[in-house]
């Protein structure tokens, strides 16, 4: 058996994919698009693990995604976990749950669903802002 990817429905495609692409530094590998089935596949993965994408799928007509956080969450891994959050920070994304033990952080995709951000090899020593930081929302 082989895992072969993790599929989220997305409401805005290009948003999804800014996100994803300019924001995480992730890569799009291919995309499919369906005429007759109203939908666009596109996949995405970390250039350190391109055998394990996230398949964003977008349909044609409009829905409304509720409940994000039933899915779970995605994970990745992350050289320094401070200076990426701080990286995202600037990008305007909201750091959900700040890294205060130098280990892990959660933030959200435009459509609610959790990513843990964790820090490569050991944690890191805790350091400010992130040790006084104060969770923001859910995660």
């Amino acid at each position: 058996m082989k895992y072969l990817h993790t599929m989220i429905r997305v409401s805005n495609l290009e948003q999804s994919l800014d996100f994803f692409i300019n924001k995480l530094g992730f890569v799009e590998q291919r995309r499919y698009e369906n005429e007759k089935g109203r939908f666009t596949l596109a996949f995405v993965a970390a250039p350190e693990s391109p055998d394990a994408p996230v398949e964003l799928t977008y349909n044609w007509d409009p829905e409304v995604y509720t409940g994000g956080r039933n899915f779970g969450h995605l994970a990745l891994g992350v050289d320094n976990i401070y200076d990426y959050c701080a990286s995202l920070q600037k990008q305007g994304i909201t750091i959900n749950r700040p890294p205060r033990d130098g280990r892990m952080a959660f933030i959200k995709t435009p459509d609610g669903i959790s990513i843990e951000l964790l820090q490569k090899g050991d944690a890191l020593p805790v350091a400010e802002p992130w040790a006084s930081m104060q969770n923001t929302g859910t995660w």
